[in-house]
């Protein structure tokens, strides 16, 4: 039993087994194998410093052995050749396990000096986040440009919209789109304003102390290609603020997913019937033969749920934890695996369903009414110089008598209109026209046509340098 105990990192001071059922709760290799890569590159990079100690503890010939070793172990996890012995606990010991058995204990066994495996995974995690944090933009990229693809293809087409899911004024459609693609602009700054603080080297902090054999961790961070170096080796091993705070930023764009669900889900329902969503992202039902359920756009605002789940979880596992690392810290892998999963999945569905999205124009100009144009009846009396808060007032008692006269505000006559204001011309008629009232909105982010363009090309260029 000691011998057994002994072959794990941590087993030289143990004598009695573990519990079968610990060992299963304590292991993580099952889902940390994910980190493969990013472990054997900080474990390369680590080798190298190593072998820049004064005294070197690697001589050149051990740090190509070591380099050398790695790169198989690598290539066995890439090709689904590497065997998975029963005493890997972690990706940490599974990869040294295996180094070792390739190039011998002798030299292998050198690479975890002064390392702990507190700032490795550290370590791992950030490298693993950033490749995951660049993927997640140029999805979100795509989102953002398949919107103003349509956007421009459908500008023409204009329909109502809503506060309090009740109609307010014509919109152009587009309009609507690019208030979406606005909010994941936001997020798209919030991803990549995130790269800095992930990309902060906690390698070479040892266990939480520092490292005993003054590696060059300036070395270390321009291997790996980061930004800075942790300044303290406390906070550095203990440190998951990057993994809140991009469970924080995929919660949002989740949200913003999920609203945009949400407002096209309404919107391809029979009793709106504006869009609809190609086959590929729709399913029928078991028992109804007619049913077209937008199920692509229902998982993803069910998706929502799952990612905010995971920000609440976690914020409530690191809150209570003392310095400087806990095993309560592995509990911070499972939740950026998940977000990340889930965000990448859901930008590509996104991406499918606006590309292959149907809609219908004539449906949209249905829903525009004509007391939908009560502010532009109030504003076409604020032209002839009355205060709006008196205008509203006005066109109110319009939209009143229109109600008891039962016939809609844009057929009330001339004479009608007069006795609630002489101020009323002839010209009173020209006000309803949805056209002219949309294209009035002409100021920045309004919902004209040239609006509009503007707001596509400002995307567009963002897009461009991002």
């Amino acid at each position: 039993m000691a011998e057994q105990m002994a072959k794990k990192l941590w087993g030289g001071r143990f004598e009695g087994g573990t519990d079968p059922l610990m060992w299963e709760f304590n292991q993580c290799l099952s889902y940390d194998k994910k980190l493969y890569a990013v472990d054997v590159d900080g474990s390369k990079a680590y080798a190298l410093a190593l072998s820049r100690t004064s005294p070197p503890i690697l001589t050149a010939a051990e740090l190509t052995s070591i380099r050398t070793g790695l790169d198989q172990v690598k290539s066995e996890w890439e090709d689904g050749s590497f065997i998975i012995k029963p005493d890997d606990e972690d990706i940490h010991t599974a990869n040294e396990r295996r180094l070792s058995e390739i190039i011998g204990n002798d030299i292998g066994g050198k690479l975890h000096t002064g390392r702990s495996r507190n700032d490795q995974v550290a370590t791992d995690m950030r490298l693993w986040l950033i490749i995951e944090v660049g993927k997640d933009v140029e999805w979100l990229k795509s989102v953002i440009g398949i919107l103003t693809v349509k956007a421009e293809e459908w500008i023409d087409h204009l329909a109502a919209g809503f506060t309090h899911l009740q109609r307010a004024q014509p919109i152009r459609f587009s309009h609507f789109l690019l208030a979406h693609a606005h909010s994941f602009a936001g997020d798209l700054d919030r991803l990549q304003n995130l790269i800095p603080r992930i990309s902060t080297l906690p390698l070479g902090s040892g266990a939480l102390a520092g490292n005993p054999f003054c590696v060059d961790r300036e070395l270390l961070r321009t291997e790996l290609g980061m930004h800075s170096v942790g300044g303290n080796s406390m906070q550095s091993v203990a440190d998951r603020d990057f993994v809140a705070e991009y469970l924080f930023v995929c919660s949002l764009l989740m949200v913003h997913i999920s609203r945009l669900a949400e407002d096209l889900i309404i919107y391809s329902t029979s009793e709106f019937g504006w869009v609809m969503c190609g086959d590929a992202y729709s399913t029928g039902s078991s028992i109804m033969p007619q049913k077209k359920n937008p199920d692509a756009l229902e998982l993803l605002r069910g998706k929502s749920g799952r990612t905010l789940g995971q920000l609440s979880g976690f914020l409530t596992t690191l809150k209570g934890l003392p310095a400087t690392y806990n095993k309560d810290l592995q509990e911070s892998q499972e939740p950026m695996f998940d977000a990340a999963e889930t965000v990448g999945k859901s930008l590509r569905i996104l991406t499918g369903v606006i590309s292959t999205l149907k809609i219908f124009p004539e449906k949209m100009a249905k829903s525009l009414t004509p007391d939908m144009l009560a502010t532009d009846l109030a504003e076409y009396l604020v032209r002839k110089g009355i205060p709006f808060r008196e205008t509203h007032h006005i066109s109110g008692s319009c939209i009143r008598l229109s109600e008891q006269s039962n016939v809609p505000l844009s057929e009330l006559t001339l004479e009608q209109f007069q006795s609630v204001c002489p101020t009323f011309s002839e010209d009173v008629k020209d006000v309803f026209n949805f056209e002219t009232s949309v294209e009035r909105r002409d100021a920045a982010g309004g919902t004209s046509r040239r609006a509009v363009e503007v707001q596509i090309k400002e995307l567009r260029a963002k897009l461009l340098k991002a």
